[in-house]
């Protein structure tokens, strides 16, 4: 078998789906055997590829492949202190050690790889892209001692004082361990594209030692993102107007001096947005306990507030209605389970917070509305924006990866305000994907429809676990994988039931 019939393939489908939904890639070895080292290299490849990022490439390449390996030395030195009595953390244990390290690791390798592996030791790499920048992680369950911390930065310290790699070279190093030429070189390389030691970052936890590259994405690509979305946002009048129904009933709702009695007899006027209502409301997305008859019913049982967004929901799907094709068939079928899943967790996981409960289904379901409106555009629109694309000398790639996804947080939102929703939808489809960044009183409800997003997509074998934001899954405590994968089973079984 040739060298090329071992690597192992690269699905390109989930390096574009990371890309569009901002959620990291992660491969996980315990060994970092070349295969692995080989198949990071390639994802790292196409990932930049993608991005139209090729330039990075070679840079990234390197300094992948010099954090990993540190990050297997680093694991590698924790059983061989184990194994021969010393203290990492003592320091003349330390320095004993490492005199016999290098010499002994490298003869018996294996031996110390296995014993590595059966300890559970790991290196992970991460790459994402977010708010216009990628970050490269390696992560290794081998804490930093202060020894070690210390080792590092007075590496990327002695970095700051050379010019170049060829000064670098000719500077007397210690061979202990291989005195950190590897990451002296890759600040040098920072430096050269006009970056600095604060792109790199180490960071100790209680149980990860992690090493963190920053960069941006090119001017080039980020100003062509920046015009794209400026153009879209130009042709937004041009784009479908909410139904005026729907929008008169919604400008009662949020009128104080609005009877009840006048806002169910203006929907009941309605025959049609009457029947879709009541059919929304009496779905077993809802789960109601008895069956609304009449919209003085469905007020009595959803609230104004949840009228108001059922409204919403349905003046969303009349709108961007357009004539169906798989792929917008695609997303519409998964804004639909996204929002069965966010009403039903907002009922189990966040009892008592009644807004919250009320805003869940209509948050999932617009939640990738800015990638609706891409197939829902009237071609003309898309052509005329591919040809100012073209005009400007931006490639088919950027305008492709516009289109696919990238950005459709903030172009949703866009569309959101000009048919003017709540605050409240308008910011969960803004920063479903980022959610740290979403205001705080919207934040749990942000978290909660991007894990009913990732729930879809793991249930789907689109993602991994480890792919899932763990600031979202600690927020509603569910950090154990098993009890994760349960909550999925029970919501993906009552879906296909309804």
């Amino acid at each position: 078998m040739t060298e090329e019939q071992k690597r192992i393939p690269v699905n390109n489908s989930k390096i574009k789906m990371a890309i569009q939904t901002g959620i990291p890639l992660t491969i996980t070895t315990y060994t970092l055997p070349h295969d692995i080292e080989v198949y990071m290299t390639d994802v790292l490849t196409a990932f930049l590829t993608e991005l139209a990022q090729k330039q990075m490439v070679e840079f990234l390449t390197y300094c992948l492949i010099e954090l990993v390996t540190n990050a297997k030395k680093a694991n590698t030195k924790r059983v061989y202190f184990e194994e021969k009595h010393l203290d990492l953390t003592n320091e003349d244990d330390y320095v004993l050690g490492m005199k016999t390290f290098k010499e002994d690791t490298i003869s018996r390798i294996n031996y110390y790889l296995d014993l590595q592996k059966n300890k559970g030791l790991y290196v992970k790499l991460i790459l994402q892209v977010r708010n216009n920048k990628i970050r490269l992680e390696v992560r290794n369950n081998a804490v930093l001692t202060f020894f070690e911390y210390k080792r590092i930065h007075d590496k990327i310290s002695r970095a700051q004082q050379y010019t170049s790699v060829n000064e670098a070279l000719t500077q007397i190093i210690d061979d202990t361990e291989g005195a950190g030429l590897g990451l002296i070189i890759m600040i040098l390389m920072l430096k050269k594209i006009g970056l600095t030691e604060e792109n790199y970052q180490v960071l100790t936890t209680d149980t990860e030692t992690i090493t963190r590259i920053i960069l941006p994405l090119n001017e080039k690509t980020q100003s062509a993102i920046e015009f794209l979305s400026g153009e879209f946002a130009k042709i937004i009048d041009e784009l479908p107007q909410f139904p005026k129904n729907i929008a008169a009933v919604n400008k009662l709702l949020d009128d104080p001096e609005s009877k009840l009695s006048d806002i169910a007899m203006h929907i009941s006027n309605d025959v049609s947005l009457t029947a879709e209502l009541l059919r929304l409301v009496n779905s077993a997305a809802f789960a109601m306990s008895s069956s609304c008859k009449s919209i003085f019913d469905a007020v009595r049982l959803v609230g104004l507030r949840g009228i108001r967004n059922l409204l919403i929901s349905i003046g969303s799907l009349d709108a961007l209605a357009a004539q169906e094709d798989e792929v917008k068939e695609k997303i519409w079928s998964h804004a639909y389970q996204v929002a069965f899943y966010s009403y039903n967790l907002a009922r189990n996981l966040c009892v008592g917070k009644k807004e919250i409960i009320e805003d869940a289904y209509v948050c999932g379901l617009l939640h990738d509305m800015g990638k609706i409106i891409f197939q829902t555009a009237h071609p003309g629109l898309m052509q005329n924006l591919k040809v100012k694309c073209a005009a400007a000398g931006i490639s088919d790639s950027i305008f492709e990866l516009l289109v696919a996804g990238v950005n459709h947080g903030e172009i949703g939102a866009l569309i959101a305000e000009k048919w003017n929703f709540p605050e409240v939808i308008i910011s969960v489809i803004r920063y479903h994907h980022d959610c740290e960044a979403a205001p705080q009183e919207y934040r749990t409800l942000t978290y909660l429809v991007c894990l009913a997003d990732m729930m879809v997509h793991y249930g789907n074998l689109e993602i991994e676990y480890e792919q899932i934001d763990p600031n979202v899954l600690k927020h509603f405590q569910l950090t154990d994988k098993t009890k994760f994968e349960d909550v999925i089973m029970k919501l993906k079984q009552a879906f296909s039931n309804k």
